[in-house]
């Protein structure tokens, strides 16, 4: 159905453009061609970033999307697909998409060297907090969330189950859930110090 609809719609289109390069055409007529263009050209800026990310998804290289989507770099065809697919963050333009993907990696990156030059520190305090008792059911399953990325290679795992462990803390644990909140703050200075270092090597 989708692709009939397309089909006719392109037809029709082309039939258009056909008539005005040989013949007067009614201005209705452009018109309503020029607005059924204008319909077609969104549906095929959603389809791009969709082509893209199943591509990735299926293991091409950014080299070998390059080509096929007419820019010269791997680099330019990430900054491409960047620009085209939408996010939640609310930005409104291409290079605001692509200045906020940066900001998150620069700061996921710093975040992560934190993490893993403090690993001792980090594992010490997940397997403390891991272990508290007398938790409700919700702060269980934080406990295990916990646990078990205390089981991963990747010590930056930790800090987001640290943060939400910290919430289900009792009065009981007030120096744990102090130190825990300590973590969280420290990890979110280091990125945004990465932001603000990246921000001013753009300017």
């Amino acid at each position: 159905m989708v692709e009939a609809d397309f089909t006719r719609r392109s037809s029709a289109l082309y039939e258009v453009v056909a008539a005005a390069r040989s013949r007067a055409v009614e201005p209705e007529t452009l018109l309503t061609a020029l607005e059924s263009l204008r319909v077609l050209r969104e549906e095929f800026a959603t389809w791009e970033p969709e082509l893209i990310e199943a591509a990735r998804a299926q293991g091409v290289s950014w080299a070998l999307l390059a080509p096929a989507l007419g820019v010269a770099s791997r680099q330019a065809a990430e900054r491409r697909f960047l620009r085209l697919r939408p996010t939640d963050g609310g930005e409104r333009t291409g290079e605001a998409r692509v200045d906020a993907e940066r900001d998150r990696r620069a700061g996921d990156r710093a975040v992560a060297e934190w993490a893993r030059s403090n690993s001792t520190m980090l594992r010490r305090l997940a397997g403390q907090a891991g272990a508290v008792e007398g938790l409700d059911a919700e702060g269980r399953k934080s406990a295990d969330k916990l646990n078990t990325a205390l089981g991963e290679n990747d010590v930056a795992d930790l800090l987001t189950p640290l943060a939400d462990m910290r919430d289900h803390l009792t009065a009981d644990h007030l120096h744990l859930a102090d130190r825990l909140g300590a973590v969280s703050e420290h990890a979110g200075q280091v990125r945004q110090d990465a932001l603000d270092s990246r921000r001013r090597a753009d300017t």
